[in-house]
């Protein structure tokens, strides 16, 4: 749903300025150097990107999921380290908050999000437990006289944890049920006792964007900073935030494959073979062609998916459904892209060396592809036997 198209334009085309002046320009001092300029890092707070979609009454822009998408499409054309920084806090970081959260607890945080004052995190996967999220065994004993928990476990691959100043922790609070039902979730603050950070890991790709493990060894946790004031609600509270970055995951792979193939389009152009430009040639124009057509597809589903949620619709598989074809996609773009650059395209002067890199995560963060397969297989299922 659009609001208010002309607002929107304006947002729009103000962040793709922002992109094409300032991200674009230091994507390479950011994979060199594995930070991104403080300066950039003020530029994106006084936007607002960091409340993009956390409520207007918290401070936030309040952008519906069709507008989120909207704005992602043009996120997507720069490096995705750029975007990670603030995109927990409109996604993973902050909406468990805003679906389930107590009003005190959506008080306390949310207007620190949405200024950028707080990096939020998201720690569900486990050393143990990455797809089989509720497997997972981090767990959280409740004092005897209600006051707190104790949290101990260990949680992997964390996006933003380095700079994070809240997590929303799952925890199993009920032994009993090893299932999703027995999983709560906590907002966990930096600098509690017994919460430590890992070593930055080294990833392949998306430098800049830093993840790392967290570990709870007896975590003291408020009592409080349970989400919602409910056990058992945390699995719920988990996939509920995942129908919604799926989709916004799956805007952020149209615009990075838009950015591969207008750069590749550039390059064929001006890259002569045998007296004429290649882009002339019919199986560089297949590959231009194919990249073309699915990017239209991936956009297609991306927003029909978010007008849907939108609606208040249930948008499990659709939101699977567009994360898993807009991903693929954007893996199958790129190696086209190097294809049409040739030897140049595995040199790292050229943009699509690093895109090459940083767009692989894209299959495997916010479920893997074949995660997703059953997740929309399985919702088939239980469709066809109502």
């Amino acid at each position: 749903m659009i609001r208010d198209p002309d607002t929107l334009a304006a947002l729009v085309d103000n962040i793709a300025h922002f992109v094409r002046e300032r991200l674009i320009p230091n994507e390479a001092l950011v994979d060199e150097t594995d930070a991104i300029p403080e300066a950039i890092v003020a530029e994106m707070k006084a936007m607002g990107l960091f409340g993009l979609s956390i409520p207007a009454q918290y401070g936030g822009i309040g952008l519906t999921m069709e507008e989120e998408v909207t704005v992602a499409f043009e996120l997507g054309r720069t490096s995705p380290a750029f975007r990670s920084l603030f995109g927990t806090n409109n996604g993973i970081g902050s909406h468990g908050i805003i679906l389930d959260g107590t009003p005190e607890q959506k008080a306390r945080y949310l207007p620190r999000l949405a200024s950028g004052e707080l990096i939020g995190s998201f720690a569900l996967t486990e050393p143990g437990s990455g797809s089989d999220a509720a497997s997972l065994s981090t767990n959280a004993v409740r004092n005897a006289d209600g006051t707190h928990y104790v949290l101990n476990g260990t949680k992997r691959f964390i996006t933003n944890a380095p700079e994070a100043g809240i997590f929303t922790v799952m925890a199993r609070t009920n032994p009993a049920d090893r299932g999703a039902g027995g999983i709560s979730a906590f907002i966990v603050e930096r600098g509690t006792r017994g919460l430590a950070l890992g070593k930055p890991d080294r990833k392949m790709g998306q430098r800049g964007a830093h993840t790392c493990d967290v570990v709870f060894q007896d975590c003291k946790v408020p009592a409080a900073q349970l989400i919602g004031g409910r056990e058992g609600v945390g699995f719920k509270t988990a996939m509920k935030v995942l129908d919604k970055g799926r989709l916004h995951m799956g805007a952020v792979c149209v615009g990075a494959a838009e950015r591969m193939i207008s750069d590749a389009l550039r390059y064929a152009l001006e890259r002569k073979q045998f007296g004429q430009p290649i882009a002339e040639f019919q199986l560089v124009q297949a590959m231009l062609a194919d990249s073309r057509a699915e990017i239209y597809a991936a956009r297609s589903m991306v927003l029909e998916g978010a007008r849907r949620r939108d609606e208040g619709q249930d948008v499990g598989t659709e939101a699977a459904c567009a994360k898993l074809f807009a991903s693929e996609m954007c893996g199958r773009v790129a190696d086209r892209a190097v294809q049409i650059h040739g030897g140049a395209g595995y040199m790292r002067e050229y943009s699509i060396e690093r895109f090459y890199r940083d767009v692989r995560l894209f299959r495997l963060y916010e479920g893997t592809s074949q995660i997703l397969q059953l997740v929309i297989a399985r919702n088939m299922i239980r469709e066809a036997r109502r």
